[in-house]
Protein backbone atom coordinates (compact mmCIF):
# COMPACT_ATOMS: atom_id res chain seq x y z
CA UNK A 1 0.00 0.00 0.00
CA UNK A 2 1.75 3.28 -1.21
CA UNK A 3 0.44 6.89 0.58
CA UNK A 4 1.44 10.53 -0.92
CA UNK A 5 0.43 12.26 2.13
CA UNK A 6 0.28 11.52 5.85
CA UNK A 7 -0.60 13.69 8.69
CA UNK A 8 0.41 14.36 12.31
CA UNK A 9 -2.12 16.18 13.88
CA UNK A 10 -3.30 18.73 11.45
CA UNK A 11 0.26 18.35 9.66
CA UNK A 12 0.17 17.21 6.27
CA UNK A 13 3.57 16.13 4.80
CA UNK A 14 4.49 15.92 1.12
CA UNK A 15 6.31 13.16 -0.36
CA UNK A 16 8.82 14.48 -3.00
CA UNK A 17 10.36 12.70 -5.63
CA UNK A 18 13.76 11.22 -5.55
CA UNK A 19 16.32 13.80 -6.74
CA UNK A 20 19.57 11.91 -8.16
CA UNK A 21 23.58 12.90 -7.05
CA UNK A 22 25.86 12.46 -9.53
CA UNK A 23 28.80 10.07 -8.40
CA UNK A 24 32.38 11.40 -8.64
CA UNK A 25 33.83 9.29 -11.11
CA UNK A 26 36.93 9.00 -9.60
CA UNK A 27 35.49 7.03 -6.62
CA UNK A 28 34.34 3.38 -6.22
CA UNK A 29 31.35 3.13 -4.43
CA UNK A 30 30.40 -0.46 -2.47
CA UNK A 31 26.97 -0.67 -1.38
CA UNK A 32 26.99 -4.53 -1.29
CA UNK A 33 26.94 -5.19 2.36
CA UNK A 34 24.94 -2.96 4.56
CA UNK A 35 25.46 -3.62 8.37
CA UNK A 36 22.25 -2.35 10.39
CA UNK A 37 22.38 -0.45 13.66
CA UNK A 38 19.26 -0.97 15.76
CA UNK A 39 19.30 1.67 18.62
CA UNK A 40 16.95 -0.78 20.91
CA UNK A 41 16.15 -3.94 21.93
CA UNK A 42 15.25 -6.81 19.51
CA UNK A 43 11.19 -7.17 18.60
CA UNK A 44 10.30 -3.66 18.75
CA UNK A 45 9.75 -1.28 15.60
CA UNK A 46 13.45 -0.49 15.19
CA UNK A 47 14.45 -3.54 15.27
CA UNK A 48 11.74 -5.30 13.06
CA UNK A 49 12.33 -2.33 9.85
CA UNK A 50 16.02 -3.08 10.38
CA UNK A 51 15.65 -6.98 9.43
CA UNK A 52 12.48 -6.58 7.57
CA UNK A 53 14.83 -4.37 5.24
CA UNK A 54 17.73 -6.57 4.92
CA UNK A 55 15.74 -9.37 4.52
CA UNK A 56 13.51 -7.81 1.55
CA UNK A 57 17.26 -6.70 0.64
CA UNK A 58 19.23 -10.00 0.22
CA UNK A 59 15.91 -12.01 -0.97
CA UNK A 60 15.92 -9.80 -3.79
CA UNK A 61 19.42 -9.85 -4.69
CA UNK A 62 20.28 -6.25 -4.11
CA UNK A 63 22.69 -7.10 -1.39
CA UNK A 64 24.95 -9.50 -1.24
CA UNK A 65 25.26 -9.30 2.99
CA UNK A 66 23.42 -7.89 5.96
CA UNK A 67 24.56 -8.02 9.32
CA UNK A 68 22.56 -6.49 12.42
CA UNK A 69 23.83 -5.12 15.67
CA UNK A 70 21.71 -3.79 18.69
CA UNK A 71 22.58 -1.40 20.59
CA UNK A 72 20.51 -0.24 23.34
CA UNK A 73 20.77 2.82 26.11
CA UNK A 74 19.63 6.60 26.11
CA UNK A 75 16.83 6.40 24.22
CA UNK A 76 18.41 5.83 21.01
CA UNK A 77 21.18 8.17 22.00
CA UNK A 78 23.98 5.83 22.41
CA UNK A 79 23.67 4.40 18.99
CA UNK A 80 23.72 7.73 17.47
CA UNK A 81 26.82 8.59 19.62
CA UNK A 82 28.23 5.44 18.42
CA UNK A 83 28.07 6.95 14.84
CA UNK A 84 29.40 9.67 15.37
CA UNK A 85 32.30 8.97 17.61
CA UNK A 86 33.74 5.85 15.42
CA UNK A 87 32.31 7.57 12.15
CA UNK A 88 35.70 6.40 10.31
CA UNK A 89 34.71 2.69 10.62
CA UNK A 90 31.03 2.65 9.63
CA UNK A 91 31.81 3.00 6.02
CA UNK A 92 28.84 -0.01 5.14
CA UNK A 93 26.16 1.27 8.52
CA UNK A 94 23.21 2.31 8.01
CA UNK A 95 21.42 3.24 11.64
CA UNK A 96 17.54 2.67 11.80
CA UNK A 97 15.30 5.52 13.31
CA UNK A 98 12.16 6.97 13.37
CA UNK A 99 9.77 9.82 14.85
CA UNK A 100 11.33 9.67 17.68
CA UNK A 101 15.04 11.28 16.86
CA UNK A 102 13.22 14.26 16.36
CA UNK A 103 11.07 13.73 19.76
CA UNK A 104 14.25 12.76 21.70
CA UNK A 105 16.36 15.27 20.60
CA UNK A 106 13.55 18.44 21.10
CA UNK A 107 12.78 16.98 25.25
CA UNK A 108 17.00 16.90 25.33
CA UNK A 109 17.10 12.97 26.06
CA UNK A 110 20.25 13.16 24.09
CA UNK A 111 22.47 16.08 22.71
CA UNK A 112 22.95 15.29 18.99
CA UNK A 113 20.17 15.63 16.54
CA UNK A 114 19.50 14.06 12.66
CA UNK A 115 21.80 16.90 11.56
CA UNK A 116 24.36 15.17 12.98
CA UNK A 117 23.90 11.75 10.92
CA UNK A 118 23.62 11.86 7.31
CA UNK A 119 20.18 11.33 6.55
CA UNK A 120 19.92 8.45 3.96
CA UNK A 121 16.25 7.85 3.46
CA UNK A 122 12.65 7.66 4.79
CA UNK A 123 10.96 4.47 4.09
CA UNK A 124 8.21 3.35 5.61
CA UNK A 125 5.38 4.77 7.97
CA UNK A 126 3.86 2.47 10.61
CA UNK A 127 0.36 3.59 12.66
CA UNK A 128 -0.21 3.82 16.25
CA UNK A 129 -2.24 0.85 17.99
CA UNK A 130 -3.50 0.95 21.10
CA UNK A 131 -3.51 -2.90 22.47
CA UNK A 132 -4.86 -5.11 25.33
CA UNK A 133 -4.50 -8.46 26.71
CA UNK A 134 -7.30 -11.23 25.18
CA UNK A 135 -8.25 -11.22 28.45
CA UNK A 136 -9.17 -7.46 28.92
CA UNK A 137 -11.52 -6.12 30.20
CA UNK A 138 -11.93 -3.54 27.20
CA UNK A 139 -13.33 -4.11 23.73
CA UNK A 140 -13.90 -0.59 22.97
CA UNK A 141 -11.27 2.41 23.35
CA UNK A 142 -14.17 4.31 24.89
CA UNK A 143 -14.28 2.55 27.86
CA UNK A 144 -10.49 2.93 28.14
CA UNK A 145 -11.73 6.73 28.21
CA UNK A 146 -14.25 6.29 30.58
CA UNK A 147 -11.78 4.98 33.33
CA UNK A 148 -9.12 6.88 32.81
CA UNK A 149 -11.20 10.25 33.22
CA UNK A 150 -12.53 8.36 36.60
CA UNK A 151 -9.40 7.56 37.42
CA UNK A 152 -6.11 7.90 35.55
CA UNK A 153 -3.66 5.54 37.85
CA UNK A 154 -6.02 2.69 37.30
CA UNK A 155 -5.40 2.51 33.38
CA UNK A 156 -1.59 2.28 33.28
CA UNK A 157 -0.09 2.79 29.71
CA UNK A 158 2.82 0.73 28.56
CA UNK A 159 5.39 1.31 25.60
CA UNK A 160 9.20 0.42 24.41
CA UNK A 161 10.69 3.71 24.63
CA UNK A 162 11.20 6.15 27.31
CA UNK A 163 8.88 8.75 29.08
CA UNK A 164 8.32 11.93 26.75
CA UNK A 165 8.92 9.75 23.54
CA UNK A 166 6.72 8.57 21.00
CA UNK A 167 4.60 6.42 22.22
CA UNK A 168 4.00 8.15 24.91
CA UNK A 169 2.82 11.26 22.73
CA UNK A 170 0.76 9.24 20.67
CA UNK A 171 -1.18 8.39 23.90
CA UNK A 172 -1.59 11.45 25.45
CA UNK A 173 -2.78 12.61 21.69
CA UNK A 174 -5.19 10.13 22.38
CA UNK A 175 -5.58 10.75 25.93
CA UNK A 176 -6.64 14.52 24.95
CA UNK A 177 -8.56 14.03 21.41
CA UNK A 178 -11.01 12.30 24.01
CA UNK A 179 -11.50 15.23 26.50
CA UNK A 180 -9.79 13.94 28.87
CA UNK A 181 -6.32 15.05 30.52
CA UNK A 182 -3.30 14.14 29.25
CA UNK A 183 -0.29 15.30 31.78
CA UNK A 184 -2.44 12.87 34.31
CA UNK A 185 -1.59 9.60 31.96
CA UNK A 186 0.52 6.72 33.86
CA UNK A 187 3.07 5.61 31.46
CA UNK A 188 5.77 2.86 31.85
CA UNK A 189 8.57 3.03 29.73
CA UNK A 190 10.61 -0.07 28.36
CA UNK A 191 13.60 -0.68 26.66
CA UNK A 192 11.83 -1.75 23.18
CA UNK A 193 8.56 -3.24 21.72
CA UNK A 194 9.23 -6.48 23.24
CA UNK A 195 9.65 -5.77 26.58
CA UNK A 196 6.55 -3.23 26.58
CA UNK A 197 4.81 -6.13 25.21
CA UNK A 198 5.54 -8.74 27.61
CA UNK A 199 4.50 -5.81 30.72
CA UNK A 200 1.45 -5.62 28.64
CA UNK A 201 0.99 -9.67 28.72
CA UNK A 202 2.44 -10.06 32.79
CA UNK A 203 -0.64 -7.89 33.56
CA UNK A 204 1.90 -4.91 34.86
CA UNK A 205 0.27 -2.40 32.82
CA UNK A 206 -3.34 -2.16 31.18
CA UNK A 207 -3.03 -0.44 27.22
CA UNK A 208 0.30 -1.21 25.28
CA UNK A 209 1.12 2.06 22.73
CA UNK A 210 3.09 0.69 20.19
CA UNK A 211 2.81 0.54 16.32
CA UNK A 212 0.23 -1.49 14.16
CA UNK A 213 3.90 -3.84 12.81
CA UNK A 214 4.64 -4.40 16.13
CA UNK A 215 1.16 -5.79 17.19
CA UNK A 216 0.16 -7.51 14.13
CA UNK A 217 1.24 -10.83 14.75
CA UNK A 218 0.44 -11.03 18.18
CA UNK A 219 -2.93 -9.75 17.18
CA UNK A 220 -3.50 -12.26 14.23
CA UNK A 221 -2.47 -15.12 16.78
CA UNK A 222 -4.65 -14.04 19.11
CA UNK A 223 -2.68 -13.17 21.84
CA UNK A 224 -3.79 -9.43 22.19
CA UNK A 225 -6.17 -7.68 20.71
CA UNK A 226 -5.84 -3.91 19.29
CA UNK A 227 -8.61 -1.71 20.52
CA UNK A 228 -7.78 1.35 17.69
CA UNK A 229 -5.23 2.59 15.95
CA UNK A 230 -4.24 6.36 14.55
CA UNK A 231 -4.77 5.91 10.78
CA UNK A 232 -7.48 8.04 9.01
CA UNK A 233 -9.47 5.19 7.67
CA UNK A 234 -8.90 1.38 8.20
CA UNK A 235 -6.11 -0.92 7.40
CA UNK A 236 -6.54 -3.67 4.98
CA UNK A 237 -4.19 -5.87 7.50
CA UNK A 238 -7.06 -4.73 10.12
CA UNK A 239 -10.09 -4.63 8.50
CA UNK A 240 -12.08 -5.13 11.66
CA UNK A 241 -9.87 -2.97 13.81
CA UNK A 242 -11.45 1.02 14.37
CA UNK A 243 -9.77 3.95 13.72
CA UNK A 244 -10.10 6.75 16.43
CA UNK A 245 -10.86 9.21 13.74
CA UNK A 246 -14.30 6.82 12.94
CA UNK A 247 -15.05 6.92 17.03
CA UNK A 248 -15.09 10.63 16.21
CA UNK A 249 -11.46 11.29 17.87
CA UNK A 250 -9.45 14.01 16.16
CA UNK A 251 -6.01 11.48 15.60
CA UNK A 252 -4.26 10.76 12.54
CA UNK A 253 -0.73 9.84 13.45
CA UNK A 254 1.82 7.71 11.46
CA UNK A 255 5.41 6.98 12.79
CA UNK A 256 8.21 6.92 9.91
CA UNK A 257 10.82 5.32 10.25
CA UNK A 258 14.23 5.20 7.51
CA UNK A 259 17.88 5.25 7.99
CA UNK A 260 21.00 7.00 8.73
CA UNK A 261 25.07 7.27 7.79
CA UNK A 262 27.60 8.14 9.78
CA UNK A 263 28.57 11.80 9.30
CA UNK A 264 31.52 11.11 7.32
CA UNK A 265 30.19 9.10 4.67
CA UNK A 266 30.25 10.71 1.17
CA UNK A 267 27.07 12.65 -0.53
CA UNK A 268 27.65 9.92 -3.80
CA UNK A 269 27.55 7.18 -1.25
CA UNK A 270 24.49 8.28 0.64
CA UNK A 271 22.57 8.77 -2.44
CA UNK A 272 23.74 5.27 -3.53
CA UNK A 273 22.07 3.74 -0.71
CA UNK A 274 18.94 5.88 -0.65
CA UNK A 275 18.58 4.67 -4.67
CA UNK A 276 19.06 0.88 -3.35
CA UNK A 277 16.19 1.64 -0.65
CA UNK A 278 14.08 2.96 -2.78
CA UNK A 279 14.42 0.47 -5.56
CA UNK A 280 13.94 -2.47 -3.24
CA UNK A 281 10.39 -1.30 -2.53
CA UNK A 282 9.70 -2.29 -6.04
CA UNK A 283 10.59 -5.96 -6.00
CA UNK A 284 7.66 -8.89 -4.58
CA UNK A 285 10.03 -9.39 -1.97
CA UNK A 286 9.66 -6.34 -0.18
CA UNK A 287 5.94 -6.44 -0.62
CA UNK A 288 5.18 -9.66 0.69
CA UNK A 289 7.53 -8.10 4.23
CA UNK A 290 5.22 -4.84 4.05
CA UNK A 291 2.13 -6.14 4.02
CA UNK A 292 3.76 -8.96 6.92
CA UNK A 293 4.16 -5.90 8.83
CA UNK A 294 1.22 -3.48 7.99
CA UNK A 295 3.82 -1.02 6.81
CA UNK A 296 2.76 1.75 4.71
CA UNK A 297 5.32 3.05 1.96
CA UNK A 298 6.82 6.24 2.45
CA UNK A 299 10.16 6.58 0.39
CA UNK A 300 11.58 9.74 0.94
CA UNK A 301 16.01 10.26 -0.07
CA UNK A 302 18.34 12.21 1.17
CA UNK A 303 17.84 16.09 0.82
CA UNK A 304 14.46 15.35 0.57
CA UNK A 305 14.14 13.24 3.79
CA UNK A 306 16.61 16.02 5.34
CA UNK A 307 13.83 18.65 4.80
CA UNK A 308 11.23 16.80 5.84
CA UNK A 309 12.97 16.32 8.87
CA UNK A 310 13.35 19.48 9.30
CA UNK A 311 9.71 20.28 9.15
CA UNK A 312 8.77 18.14 11.72
CA UNK A 313 10.63 19.26 13.99
CA UNK A 314 8.86 22.59 14.17
CA UNK A 315 5.68 20.75 13.77
CA UNK A 316 6.60 18.24 16.64
CA UNK A 317 7.73 20.91 18.60
CA UNK A 318 4.30 23.20 18.58
CA UNK A 319 2.72 19.91 19.77
CA UNK A 320 4.65 18.92 22.23
CA UNK A 321 4.03 22.68 24.25
CA UNK A 322 0.79 22.12 23.65
CA UNK A 323 0.61 19.14 24.92
CA UNK A 324 3.24 20.00 27.32
CA UNK A 325 6.01 17.69 27.09
CA UNK A 326 8.27 20.96 26.36
CA UNK A 327 8.22 24.08 28.56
Amino acid sequence: MNIKQLTLASMAIGLLPFVSTSVVANEKIDITKIHFLIPGGPGGGWDGTARGTGEALMKSGKLENASYQNMSGGGGGKAIAYMIETAEKQKNTLMVSSTPIVVRSLSGVFPQSFRDLKPVAGTIADFGAFVVRKDSKYYDWRDVLADFKQNPRKVKFSGGSSRGSLDHLVAAMAIKAGRAKPRKLVYVAYDGGGKAMAALLSGETAILSTGVGEALTMAKSGDVRILAITSKERLKVLPDTPTLTEMGYNVVFANWRGFFAAPTMSDEKVAAYAKLLGDVQETPEWTEIQERNGWVNMYNPDSEFYAFLEQQEKDLGVLMRELGFLK
